[in-house]
């Protein structure tokens, strides 16, 4: 199987008291909000007003997720990975399947490229996931940060490998063979008399219509971003670590 992209390790990050302290207050915060359309999760300047940017162009999305996903992208490409990237796709397993919940932003436009139904795994749930698994048979979704590496043709026809850069969570996405493909049972009409979209073994899968341009949008070292209000992936994803940093300096400069 050949890659794109390769396993690069996460420097790890300083953990001081007041940093866990910091985390505690931004994870409380975010639980808090749940599906509310605010966003208040500390980053630098720049960061912050790219998050509120995308927010802003995708008005029915979660405005917590995409300012997570804007901070767990940022710290990634801080920490040597992604340093290319330009395009981020955000997934909310918050909202239910019949709902679009798949975003694409371009980062430097920081406009919206994309808005689509997508499917989560069969072991996380019926129309909404609850349930996320990095195991292998598990059938299950994975939450975290994804690097996108390349495209190939597969027993689902066209797809686009993911490479899960968070240890315990989302590393298993190569061997699981977690991928986005195209589906017919992603399909609205059908949801809706069902009660959900189809299913799949755990792998993001969108319209077959839409399939083509949205991995030619982010394929090859962009970023995909998998949220969902887990408490114990939100104090421990290494990725939102650097949100708990950025916090930690603001603190410093206010006194």
């Amino acid at each position: 199987m050949g890659l794109c992209v390769r396993r690069a390790g996460i420097r790890r990050l300083p953990h001081v008291v007041a940093q866990r302290w910091v985390r505690l207050i931004l994870i409380i915060g975010v639980m808090a909000l749940g599906n509310q359309s605010v966003y208040a999760a500390p980053m630098h300047t720049d960061a912050e007003q790219t998050a509120q940017a995308l927010a802003h162009a995708a008005p029915h999305a979660n405005r917590a997720a995409v300012g997570l996903a804007v901070a767990a992208m940022d710290c990634a490409i801080a920490h040597g990975q992604g340093s290319a990237a330009t395009r981020l796709a955000v997934i909310d397993y918050s909202l239910p399947s019949l709902r679009p919940r798949l975003w694409v932003f371009d980062v430097p436009s920081r406009t919206l490229l994309f808005e689509e139904l997508v499917a989560h795994g069969k072991g996380s749930g019926e129309n909404y996931a609850t349930t996320f698994s990095n195991d292998d048979d598990s059938r299950a979704s994975s939450l975290g940060l994804f690097l996108t590496g390349e495209v190939y043709q597969g027993h689902n026809g066209t797809s686009l490998r993911l490479l899960g850069l968070e240890p315990g969570t989302n590393d298993h996405a190569l061997r699981r063979e977690i991928v986005i493909h195209g589906a017919d049972y992603v399909d609205a009409a059908t949801g809706f008399r069902q009660g959900r979209i189809g299913r799949s073994w755990g792998c993001p899968a969108v319209r077959r219509q839409v399939l083509g341009p949205l991995i030619d949008a982010i394929k090859d070292g962009n970023f995909v971003f998998s949220y969902y209000p887990d408490r114990a992936w939100l104090a421990h994803s290494p990725f939102l670590a650097c949100a708990g940093e950025s916090a930690e300096s603001s603190m410093s400069l206010r006194r």
